[in-house]
């Protein structure tokens, strides 16, 4: 027989656990009675008493029961049908404020007494078995929609709030290791477990980026309120371009901004910006494609006028000045409890972001140049009908320049004399977008003079060989110069009394055509012998 089994010892385990438990009744009613009188000596004792039988599970379960729970009963009604929903609606910021007072009123005596240094008494965990424990409790079961990320807005509030009661509980911890260890209590873990930052995040993320997916799917390029142009040359013009700022400041709002979820919030930024890029990027490859489908998402591209153009060139500066200025730093702000090589990687990726936005100006600003070409080239053209004009029509030379070179350069003189080009070029860009259109039809021009020449002279050697046969078969001498002046000289002439014009044309618009290397291959093959070194108009 075993020795635990032999009848004396049985009775010696029930005389142990009659007597533990007559200690612990004794004890139990002891510690209530201190606990109602607040006697410091009494409890100071009682705890000692816990402390060496070791079950201070007792202790801490006898305080939230008998003073913790009847005050969580009175914020946060729960238990019966008559009281469910007394206190109104889920929001936990009043109620902690109620709690954190009882607190100081009903419990702070007896945490200074555990938290007695010296005392052996930092085996208890009051904050966490007996407050944190019943307040966990008390949410659960009056207010369960607290816990619940489906409302964002209230959740955070919650969130935010619960944080601070947890900062506020942390603040009756006599040392830094009190801190540690009450951040690992089970109850702890618990009560932040019932936070779900993660859907909290998911649900904002939908939220924003739906948002701006929203605004993308506009099919024209709208500007978002009636205003003035000096204001609009202040703030965002298009909806889209709003639309995004707007996501970019949501990301970063106090009524959004998780610092737990900054990380992700810093990825949806970068997202955000890369959404809005791609949107432009592809929708000027469709344009310049010409494909875009009546569904595909990019209608604005085609249909656009270099006028809307300006929108979003000017959209893209405001843009990159507000990322990369008054926005990188509020967040850094934000996150300044970070280390600093931390705050460096996200000024680095902010200002990666902005680089994004920068990339896309030389795209929008090529679109605009080659629009403006195209309806140049449609007066342009007709430079292809001199030939006719002067091949075997006995026709003079000419004196005067075509009458299609006036309206070569007509659609960048109107563009840029525009209310929006007033508005919204500035001096740098309209530089930019004029040499630019300049050189492209200067190379468009060269390309048709050059081929027009080179056809005319092989037309004109063709001709002359046919008539040189005929002469010998003829028995006439083929010694006789002919004098005349050729077809290919008076198109030349015509072709040089053209450039002319639209040199000077040029220089109207503040374009010195002499700086332009393909204007003087043009000159050089179209000008006469004795004018071939000298660019004049």
């Amino acid at each position: 027989m075993a020795v635990q089994d032999m009848p004396f010892m049985e009775n010696m385990v029930k005389r142990i656990q009659h007597a533990r438990l007559l200690l612990d009744t004794s004890l139990g009613h002891c510690f209530m009675d201190g606990l109602e009188h607040r006697d410091a000596n009494a409890l100071y004792n009682c705890l000692r008493a816990y402390a060496a039988i070791d079950n201070t599970t007792n202790a801490e379960e006898i305080f939230r029961s008998t003073v913790v729970a009847p005050f969580m009963q009175n914020i946060i009604p729960h238990g019966s049908p008559g009281t469910v929903g007394v206190s109104s609606g889920d929001e936990l910021e009043q109620d902690y404020e109620r709690i954190k007072q009882h607190i100081k009123d009903d419990c702070k005596f007896l945490l200074d007494i555990s938290s007695t240094e010296n005392s052996g008494l930092h085996v208890f965990s009051f904050l966490a078995n007996s407050i944190l424990k019943e307040v966990l409790s008390t949410i659960q079961k009056g207010k369960p929609g607290a816990f619940s990320p489906g409302r964002p807005t209230e959740f955070l509030k919650n969130y935010k709030s619960s944080l601070c009661f947890l900062e506020y509980l942390e603040g009756y911890c006599p040392s830094r290791p009190a801190v540690a260890k009450l951040r690992e209590e089970a109850v702890y873990i618990e009560f932040m477990r019932q936070w779900n930052t993660g859907v909290y995040f998911s649900l904002r993320f939908q939220e924003i980026a739906g948002a701006l997916d929203t605004a993308l799917m506009t099919t024209t390029l709208v500007p978002s309120q009636k205003s003035s142009n000096l204001e609009y040359s202040q703030s965002l013009v298009l909806k889209q371009s709003n639309s995004l700022m707007d996501c970019l400041r949501s990301c970063w709002r106090d009524d959004v901004l998780l610092l737990s979820c900054s990380d992700k919030f810093l990825r949806l930024f970068l997202q955000l910006l890369s959404r809005y890029s791609n949107w432009l990027s592809v929708g000027l490859s469709v344009r310049k494609a010409g494909n875009a489908s009546a569904n595909s998402g990019f209608e604005w591209a085609v249909s656009a006028s270099p006028d809307d153009f300006l929108y979003i060139i000017h959209d893209l500066n405001r843009l990159l000045e507000e990322v990369c200025g008054d926005y990188l730093g509020h967040v850094i702000g934000l996150l300044k409890s970070c280390p600093p090589e931390v705050l460096d990687l996200v000024k680095q990726s902010i200002l990666r972001g902005g680089d994004s936005l920068k990339v896309l100006q030389p795209l929008v600003i090529n679109s605009i140049v080659e629009t403006l070409v195209e309806k140049s080239m449609e007066d342009l053209r007709q430079v292809r009908g001199i030939t006719a004009t002067f091949r075997m029509t006995n026709k003079p030379l000419p004196v005067r320049h075509s009458l299609y070179v006036s309206g070569v350069l007509r659609p960048l003189k109107v563009f840029l004399e525009g209310e929006r080009a007033a508005t919204y070029l500035t001096s740098e860009l309209r530089k930019e977008l004029l040499q630019g259109v300049a050189f492209e039809i200067t190379r468009r021009y060269y390309e048709l003079a050059s081929d027009l020449v080179s056809v005319a002279r092989k037309t004109e050697s063709s001709l002359q060989k046919i008539r040189l046969g005929a002469q010998r078969r003829a028995g006439a001498s083929s010694d006789v110069s002919d004098n005349n002046i050729s077809d290919t000289d008076k198109i030349c002439m015509q072709l040089f009394l053209d450039i002319q014009e639209y040199g000077r044309n040029l220089a109207s618009l503040g374009v010195d055509a002499a700086t332009i290397p393909l204007y003087r291959s043009l000159w050089q093959c179209v000008a006469p012998s004795d004018k071939q070194n000298t660019i004049s108009f």
